[in-house]
């Protein structure tokens, strides 16, 4: 099996490329906007030019990381790099013969549930409040369009939050209070969702949560571990002290609740 990974160089691609480089019976290759030191890893602007097509031919799965992360991504770079170098991929994908993508979508598709108590699982519907999240939530549909309409296999995984600092190591020094130590992903997790979705049998289209197995959270990983037998190994309850409680509510009374207020008193606002 050839697996493609894109944006190889970055927080999340190298580990993934670096954990499937040594299995046997597997070929890695990588491309990424900036020049990376490795021979497999290629530089390419997604959304930029099609030069990078020639580097699909013999691919079999392309797990789909690139594109800008920040929550904090403007609308013009959310459309360039994440809406448009996406669509182009999956295009150039169905067209190459590639069986599978990967695509790393985002928790922040239901950054309107936070101050909820909804359960978040492939049902809810969706609500993102940013760019970003808007971005993640066009890619996934564009993904399934893809998957009926030119037989592309497309597995969406929501990831949670895999630390850059800490050695992503959960508690409550991660930001967003409950809900941010709730949606934590260690390393090892993310690698054995990753596998796991590279591997699945007989799955066209999902879009699944990948978080830890943390006690307590609201994100629901059983879907994920019935359509692409993902075993998670690690999980951590939130720890919430009372000035993270407090922050919360302050925030929460700001941001969810007293808009939900001012629409009872003036419907037509």
């Amino acid at each position: 099996m050839h697996v493609m990974i894109t944006g190889a160089g970055g927080h999340l691609g190298r580990k993934l490329f670096d954990a499937l480089e040594g299995v046997p019976d597997r070929t890695v290759s990588g491309i990424d906007i900036r020049p990376v030191d490795h021979p497999n890893i290629h530089i390419a602007d997604l959304s930029n030019d099609a030069s990078w097509v020639s580097l699909l031919e013999g691919v079999d799965v392309i797990v789909h990381l690139a594109g800008d992360r920040e929550p904090g991504a403007s609308w013009a770079s959310a459309i360039k790099h994440n809406m448009d170098a996406t669509l182009t991929l999956y295009h150039h994908a169905a067209k190459m013969g590639v069986g599978r993508v990967v695509l790393a979508s985002s928790n922040w598709i239901h950054g309107d549930k936070r101050f909820t108590d909804d359960r978040l699982d492939s049902t809810t519907p969706p609500g993102p409040i940013n760019a970003y999240g808007m971005s993640k939530l066009f890619c996934e549909r564009t993904g399934a369009y893809f998957a009926e309409h030119h037989g592309l296999s497309v597995i969406c995984l929501r990831i949670g939050w895999t630390q850059w600092t800490h050695d992503n190591q959960p508690g409550p020094h991660m930001a967003m209070g409950r809900w941010g130590q709730e949606m934590w992903l260690s390393d090892r997790d993310f690698l054995n969702g990753m596998r796991a979705a590279i591997n699945a049998e007989g799955v066209q289209f999902a879009a699944l949560n990948l978080m830890s197995d943390n006690p307590g959270m609201r994100w629901d990983i059983s879907e994920t571990k019935r359509v692409i037998d993902y075993q998670p190994q690690d999980g951590s309850p939130a720890k919430t002290t009372a000035l993270i409680a407090f922050k919360s509510a302050i925030k929460g009374l700001l941001s969810f609740h007293a808009i939900r207020i001012a629409e009872g008193f003036f419907p037509d606002w």
